[in-house]
């Protein structure tokens, strides 16, 4: 299993550039996980649902399962965020795992920036960003444009690193 992050502030275009990445990726006869840094509030469950009830009630995990999918729900009730390796050692084999945020992990990453953002570069700080989505072209790092799928996709090949 190989993984490799994509990295940038918020509103640089991470979650549209999965969106295209994944069936590239897949197209290209790859399985695809994604593991994704969510802000603190984020919520999988809805209140009215038995899962959350089961959860309000103390339940350390709750899983739910149907014919179409299951997901496991895990309270944290104070202890620390898990560190990303330890997320990555729950998911299933597959061919590459793209990550989602933990910028500031030592991961393999291509950099995400929209200069419209106005936000500074990641990579001068960071020697684990090995590459450029952007739409703009920095000096010193392989790069393609946000915009080119196929292209971003032959970087996510080049830069992912064994698990």
């Amino acid at each position: 299993m190989r993984i490799l992050g994509l990295a940038g502030w918020s509103g640089a275009g991470k979650t549209t550039l999965l969106k295209g990445l994944i069936p590239e990726l897949r197209g290209r006869g790859l399985r695809v996980s994604t593991v994704k840094h969510a802000h603190h509030a984020f919520d999988v469950d809805v209140p009215g649902k038995d899962s959350h009830t089961h959860r309000e009630a103390g339940a350390e995990q709750v899983l739910v399962s149907s014919a179409n999918r299951w997901a496991l729900m895990t309270e944290l009730r104070g202890a620390p965020e898990p560190p990303l390796a330890e997320l990555l050692a729950r998911l299933n084999t597959v061919d590459i795992v793209l990550i989602e945020g933990f910028k500031r992990d030592s991961h393999p990453k291509i950099e995400v920036h929209r200069a419209a953002n106005g936000k500074p570069w990641l990579h001068p700080d960071d020697p684990r960003v090995l590459a450029v989505a952007a739409d703009v072209a920095p000096a010193a790092l392989p790069h393609a444009h946000l915009d080119d799928i196929p292209a971003v996709a032959d970087l996510v090949l080049r830069f992912a690193e064994p698990l």
